[in-house]
């Protein structure tokens, strides 16, 4: 892991409410809708392994009941423990705790990979989507959602005067401490640098105005948004873009599941409380079936 990796910053939910504060009775249902949907449309319905960066306490997770594994990733140890109570009685599900710029996986084990409401908390847009791209097999979709700052609403506040930070700018906004919105076109280089070819972009969550979202109903708001999903992409003036994009380079066969996140090393030994590395002696603890590779822990003598 490089000196970069290390100093880039993380945000935590640890502890945090997210579901209650943001989702569950936050007049948020037109949100939830629109997503699901846009994701139905990218997302291959079956498939081996998929894993979701930045999972949380799961809310997408129904969504992969016909992948073969489904891993949930998340920094939060609390917010992946929600998501256990939800789908921890299933086997084919699987919890791990970890950073997105330094993934515990070996290269192309992932089939698909799928990364929402993520992207606008990343320091480095670059180097997480490079550690998605070394995970995922090659050849295989990754959906990624990013916060569009050139919307309709940043441009009508910007020529009225109303915020100074030009829409048209296509450098990364941080309006709060990793908090970022980003500009289409910046977004787009990003991820063709990466290593990937968007095939498909979806233009979604035209309607967030409570103006809007308090009139009509959510599930009508989201047809009507799903509709223009599609023509809007062109233009990209919706609040989010959802991007389906496919990984170029050369398939080749996973040599395992997890690798060590210290050391790099796969031949890993499983135990009932831990995951150990016996190149690096790193012990990386399993807590509540959560796997957590956040922190190397020394191994028990």
């Amino acid at each position: 892991m490089s000196q970069r990796t290390r100093q880039l910053k993380i945000i935590n939910y640890e502890g945090s409410s997210y579901k209650t504060d943001f989702w569950e009775g936050q007049g948020r249902e037109f949100e939830d809708i629109t997503e699901r949907t846009a994701i139905h449309r990218l997302l291959p319905p079956t498939g081996g392994t998929i894993i979701e960066i930045g999972a949380g306490f799961g809310r997408l997770a129904d969504l992969y009941s016909n992948y073969d594994q489904v891993i949930l990733l998340d920094y939060s140890l609390s917010l992946l423990s929600e998501a256990k109570n939800t789908f921890g009685e299933n086997p084919k599900y699987k919890f791990v705790a970890a950073n997105v710029y330094n993934l515990p996986f070996a290269d192309n084990v992932a089939d698909t990979m799928i990364m929402i409401r993520v992207a606008h908390h990343l320091e480095s847009v670059a180097s997480a989507l490079a550690e998605i791209h070394r995970v995922l097999q090659g050849d295989q979709p990754f959906i990624l959602e990013f916060a569009n700052k050139r919307n309709v609403k940043s441009i009508v506040r910007y020529i009225f005067k109303r915020q100074s930070w030009s829409p048209f700018d296509q450098a990364p906004y941080e309006f709060v401490p990793l908090n970022f919105d980003f500009h289409p076109n910046w977004m787009a280089q990003t991820i063709q640098q990466a290593g990937f070819r968007t095939e498909e972009s979806l233009a979604i969550s035209n309607f967030r105005l409570p103006a809007i979202k308090n009139r009509i109903s959510p599930q009508t708001l989201a047809r009507i948004d799903n509709a223009i999903a599609r023509p809007g992409a062109a233009l990209k003036l919706s609040p989010s873009v959802l991007t389906k994009n496919i990984s170029i380079k050369k398939k080749q066969a996973a040599t395992g599941l997890f690798k060590c996140p210290k050391c790099g090393g796969q031949d890993l030994e499983h135990t009932e409380d831990a995951v150990l590395c016996p190149d690096c002696k790193s012990r990386w603890p399993i807590t509540d079936g959560i796997i957590d590779f956040r922190y190397p822990r020394p191994e028990a003598n």
